[in-house]
């Protein structure tokens, strides 16, 4: 299959699948039709794109690649709804979720589809903001016709890696700690602020600059280097004078960051042929082992 002459079809007309509609269409693939339950989601699909919308019976054997992009928890019951349409022999169903396979589509063996994965690496709030992002947008590819993904990627403007079916949900929980856990540390940080009389919005006010930092440091320097602060100083007396005065809920957290932290911190003096005095580190250590 040339992927100049890509019909597809799309089930599920959320945010991802309408943005990725509307950005192959642009590139000279065809969007055959649409499927989905919603009449409020087809009407916000139709108003990006002039598309019918089409029975499964209609849709799934009239085209080439078939995205279902519902929720992940429905990706396997449709699936499964889908083993008895007809299917072009080799046709390809890609669904778009960072945490189950790509095999989760193949209902039956005897079927002749192939099976792909593309996970946008990004947290899209609306269409427009997608169809803002997408170029640029990292994606994580896995399945049957991996060299057939990277090329849709590369259409939509993205950025293809490819990951290990069998850990993808290692990769998936990556992309959790890196976006969501990003705003529970904030919520975090926000909580000890109002602790010292900074409340609400000016707490939050006031650390977003200092996190942009850091997000900027980690874009010039990259992982060790962006380390800063007490454990990267090895600074003792104020990682003490911290767990000393923190709400005791929040210890544990703190104790297993800098734990962390402290890898970190060792990989970036080794890098500049550097280390801490032993007793710093000893004493650092135990501070930050959970008890």
């Amino acid at each position: 299959m040339r992927r100049d002459e890509m019909k597809f079809g799309i089930i599920g007309a959320g945010i991802v699948g309408t943005a990725l509609a509307v950005r192959l269409v642009e590139v000279g693939h065809e969007c055959i039709g649409v499927h989905t339950r919603s009449r409020l989601s087809y009407e916000r699909f139709r108003s990006y794109l002039n598309v019918d919308h089409l029975s499964l019976e209609e849709l799934v054997p009239a085209v080439d690649i078939l995205f279902i992009t519902t929720q992940d928890s429905m990706i396997r019951t449709v699936a499964e709804n889908l083993t008895n349409v007809l299917v072009k022999p080799g046709q390809v169903w890609i669904h778009c979720s960072g945490s189950l396979p790509s095999e989760i589509l193949r209902v039956k063996e005897s079927e002749s589809i192939q099976c792909l994965s593309l996970h946008p690496l990004q947290a899209f709030a609306s269409v427009e903001k997608a169809l803002t992002i997408l170029s640029g947008t990292h994606f994580g590819i896995e399945g049957d016709n991996e060299e057939l993904g990277e090329g849709i990627v590369k259409d939509l403007g993205g950025i293809p890696h490819h990951i290990l079916a069998e850990k993808k949900t290692l990769y998936h929980a990556g992309a959790v700690v890196a976006s969501n856990y990003l705003v529970v540390l904030a919520s975090l940080a926000v909580e000890l602020f109002a602790e010292a009389g900074i409340c609400g919005e000016e707490a939050l006010a006031s650390l977003l600059p200092l996190m942009r930092g850091s997000l900027y440091n980690l874009e010039q320097v990259g992982l060790p280097q962006a380390l800063t602060g007490p454990v990267a100083r090895g600074d003792v007396q104020v990682v003490r004078g911290h767990l000393d005065h923190l709400p005791p809920k929040l210890v544990e957290i703190y104790q297993c960051l800098g734990s962390k932290a402290l890898e970190l911190a060792e990989n970036k003096k080794n890098l500049q042929g550097l280390s801490y005095p032993q007793d710093e580190l000893n004493a650092l250590k135990l501070l930050l082992k959970p008890e």
